[in-house]
Order: structure tokens, then sequence, then C-alpha cells
């Protein structure tokens, strides 16, 4: 088995998928990357078991076919040192013996039976959905979700991202109980009500192979996988079961009072100003009166303290509520529009921070709950 291709690319197509490897394999076939070459095309793959990255190169030169297991880190190290050259494979399927032939060298290593790679998990048909969305669309959903997901090994379900598809657009859902995010495009539809929740591995995959893709995403799941496939890469991954809280209930409805304010200014004043929170809390106040926001914070032990005005527009009632400054950068730093509109009705409920822009086919909207403000 032999087939020549270029280094560079290569070492892209390699560099995407090594992050389904784990840093601890369950099997010591997983270190591997599975090469398996048909007719003029090369299809690789990578997996932990739990998620598995598939993707495929045209070659134009070739000769023979078959599989074979190849050490992913001497091969991506190595590759990351090659200039853009060719590269001339020449694989013994008795021995396995695996020669890189360049202009210049060769390099060996022994591969392993590609016949003992775990088989990919196949979804029920009589179980399965099916749906077509866009490249931008789903690198989009995660974007604005996966940095709300959280880390709780006794809730699980709340360590992905909630997929929810109905006749009337599709949502992206993520919270870890101090944060929440609903994302809905509503130029998604489909004919029946179905959802999965995605774990934080496999959504960080596709947030990294997303951006190379365009055109549209396959998505094919039932109740415990999931495939998305791609023009260049396929993912297939294990999802989360148990069902996801009921997130619409935790959204306040009733916020009479609303401030529109500049969202990069904000951002800009809360990261001054966090700099003199309490390093245990990590407080900061928001004061609002008459078209005046006023960040605040202060360390008593240390004895600083600091304090900002912004211009915003406002006239509900004064009032004074306080988050935890990581937790509002997140938000600010993932909503998208230049203003923004923070929904509140007192300091002990949610605040909801909504794009003051809307698009015509999104519709955004992230929660933070508030912290008490010791008088």
């Amino acid at each position: 088995m032999k087939f020549v291709v270029s280094s560079s690319g290569l070492l892209s197509h390699l560099q995407a998928i090594s992050r389904a490897i784990a840093s601890k394999s369950p099997m010591p076939i997983l270190d591997n990357f599975l090469f398996s070459l048909e007719g003029q095309k090369l299809t690789i793959t990578a997996s932990d078991t739990e998620v598995t990255m598939i993707t495929t190169l045209d070659l134009e030169t070739t000769e023979g076919e078959g599989v074979i297991a190849m050490p992913s880190r001497i091969l991506l190290e190595t590759l990351k040192k090659f200039p853009e050259q060719p590269l001339n494979f020449e694989i013994d399927e008795e021995t396995l013996a695996v020669d890189i032939v360049t202009e210049k060298g060769k390099f060996s290593v022994v591969g392993q039976n590609g016949e003992d790679f775990p088989a990919l998990p196949q979804i029920d048909e009589d179980k399965a959905s099916n749906v077509q969305l866009s490249a931008d669309t789903l690198l989009t959903g995660i974007v604005k979700t996966l940095f709300a997901t959280a880390e709780d090994e006794l809730r699980p379900v709340m360590n992905g991202i909630l997929f929810e598809f109905t006749p009337d657009n599709m949502t992206f859902v993520a919270s870890d109980s101090h944060k929440l995010v609903r994302y809905q495009r509503l130029d998604v539809k489909t004919d029946y009500e179905a959802s999965f929740i995605l774990p934080k591995k496999p959504a960080s995959l596709l947030k990294n192979v997303l951006p190379k893709e365009d055109g549209e995403v396959a998505v094919s799941f039932d109740d415990q996988n999931a495939y998305f496939t791609m023009q260049n890469y396929q993912l297939v991954c294990r999802l989360v079961e148990g069902n996801y809280p009921s997130y619409n209930a935790v959204i306040p409805q009733d916020n009479p009072n609303k401030v529109i304010v500049d969202r990069v200014d904000l951002f800009n004043t809360l990261g001054r100003v966090s700099l003199f929170a309490s390093q245990a809390s990590n407080l900061v106040k928001l004061h609002l009166s008459n078209n005046e926001m006023v960040v605040s914070a202060q360390d008593i032990d240390f004895s600083i303290s600091a304090h900002e005005k912004l211009s915003c527009q406002y006239d509900g009632d004064e009032m004074e509520i306080g988050f935890k400054s990581g937790f509002l950068a997140d938000i600010l730093d993932n909503i998208s529009s230049s203003d923004i509109v923070v929904e509140l009705s007192d300091p002990a409920r949610a605040g909801i921070f909504v794009p003051h822009d809307k698009s015509e086919n999104e519709d955004e909207l992230m929660l933070l709950m508030p912290m008490m403000i010791n008088a």
C-alpha cells in the first residue's frame, strides 16, 4: 500500500482531528490515527471511543488499498518539522512497517493492525432524526453557548449544549446554574420535535473545524449517538443521557427596569473596576439611576476600591445589583450587539441580557444570577 500526500495538507487534517484523541487513551490502539486507503481517497480517523473524528483527503498518486493504525504523537511532531513537500508513504501490510520517504530522507515507524480499531456506533434508523444546517449556523450556536456549560459531575446533563428542534425554530441552550444562554434560530425548522444534549468535548471539536467548512452540515441522531457530516470532516459522538431542566421556567418574564448601554464601554469599564474587587467574591455592583450607571468594586481586606460612571438610557427605579465580575464579562464578551439591553426586576432576581439590535432570524438571550450585596 502506497500513497503520496502533501506534508502541510496532511498535517492540517491530522491536527484538526487529533483533539479527539484522549491524553490517556482507554485502549492502546486509540493512541493511533487509523489510515484507510480506498481508490484515490484517504480516510483518517481519531477516536477516544466517546468521540470520533474522521477526515478525508483526495490523493492523485496511490497504489493498493488497506487500513493501518499509525502512532499519532510521532506522526504529528514529525510533520510539524517538515517544510511543504510531497511525502511518499510506503506500507508493508504484513509487517506493518511504515516508511515515510522524502526527497532527502526516510522516516520509519511500525504501525498496528487497523482491524483492532473500534467500529463506529450506528444510528438506530427507527429512532433517527435528520436535519440539515448551514456550517455558519451550527458554529454560531456552539460559540454562543459553549462558554456557559457547566463542570458538574453530579448533573452531567448540565455539561453539554441542548439542541432543540421544533416546527417553529431551533434552540441552543447552555447553563451552569449561574448563567444561562438561549440562542434561537428562526430560519431552522423541522416538521418534528426532537432534542439532544451534545457533550462539551465534541462541541469544542466542532468549534475548531466548522470555520474551515462552508455549505451544509448533515446532522443525524438517535437517543444515544449523533453524526455531524461536513464536506471534509465527520464527527460521531455519544450523547449525554438524561433530560435537560426546564430552562424557560427560570427566565423571569416581568422585568420593568430596562437599561440600554454600550456593550464595549461596559466591558472595558468592568475590566478596570473588577481588578479592585474582593478576590474571594469577585463582586461588582451596578448602581442605576436616571440615565447613569455606576460600576463599583472594593476589597476591604486590602483597602482598595474603584468606581466608574457610564452614560446609558435608563428611566426605571433607582437600584443597585451585584454580579460576579468574571461571569458578567463572559456574558458581555459573547453577546453580539454594539448596544445591549439589560432587563432587571429587583436585586435578588436574575438579570436578562439581550442585544439591542436584533437580527431577523436570531433570538438571543443571556441570563445571569445576581450576588448578594452586603450592606
